[in-house]
Parts: C-alpha cells; structure tokens; sequence
C-alpha cells in the first residue's frame, strides 16, 4: 500500500481495516459490525424514536431506517408507530438481546485484537476519531 499524506485516505484505510477485523470477528453470530453497533444503539436508548437514533448513531435518517429494516427482517428489532404518524420507533427484540449476548464475545476480541496492536495508544485512537468526526460535516457516533 503507497504510503499518502492525506488525512482522509489514511483514516479510510484504517476504517476499512478494522471494520474487515470486526466483520470476520462477528461472521459467525450472522452480524457485521454496523449491525452490532446499531443494535448496540437501540438497546442503550430503550425504545428510541428514529431521529433520537440518528443523532445517537450519527447516521441520517434513510441510511438508519434501511439498516433498521434489514434488522427487522432478521427478527432482531422492532419497529412501531411512534407518538405521531410520522415518527416510527425500534426496540430489541428477545431475539435482537440474544443475539448481542452471543456475540458479545467476538466483539471484544476484536477489541483486544485492536489493543494488542495499538497498545498504550489504544485510548487515544477513540480520543482521536471522536474529536474527527466532531469535525464540521462529519457525525458524532455514539
């Protein structure tokens, strides 16, 4: 891989990499890790409505509801009418906890994977893409 000074192209790299790291870790539980995040999500927010979620997952509103819908069809989240005609919540299914506990596992082995390789400057690589997508036209992830 040519080694660029761009900012973006090295943290798309390294974005790329980890996500590849997570997804393999978590294949055998049927999850990605954009899946075990948003699962992750919805379960620290109890029964959030849609733009709650958004703003917590820092994804917009049609990416959120397609990836919401996948869940749903794979019987892990709930989704209902919210307090208006508009507003739709999700919820964790039996099935949606169940599966966050099995997978559990492979997640944090993929963090010490991650920590083995980045050490003592594990916490900072947290620190560090916080402050980045807190950067104006980026989003903040939960």
């Amino acid at each position: 891989m040519d080694p660029v000074p761009c900012y973006a192209a090295n943290v798309r790299r390294a974005a790329l990499a980890l996500t590849s790291l997570y997804d393999a870790a978590l294949a055998p539980h049927g999850l990605k890790v954009t899946q075990y995040s948003l699962l992750h999500a919805v379960k620290r927010h109890g029964r959030p409505n849609l733009t709650a979620l958004a703003g917590a997952t820092g994804l917009d509103r049609s990416t959120l509801g397609r990836n919401l819908r996948v869940l749903e069809a794979m019987g892990l989240v709930a989704l209902a009418p919210g307090e208006d005609q508009r507003d739709r919540v999700a919820a964790l299914t039996e099935a949606g906890r169940a599966r966050l506990r099995a997978a559990a596992p492979a997640w944090t082995a993929a963090q010490h994977a991650v920590e083995r390789v980045l050490g003592a400057n594990a916490e900072q690589l947290t620190d560090l893409a916080r402050r980045l997508a807190a950067l104006p036209g980026g989003s903040e992830a939960a």
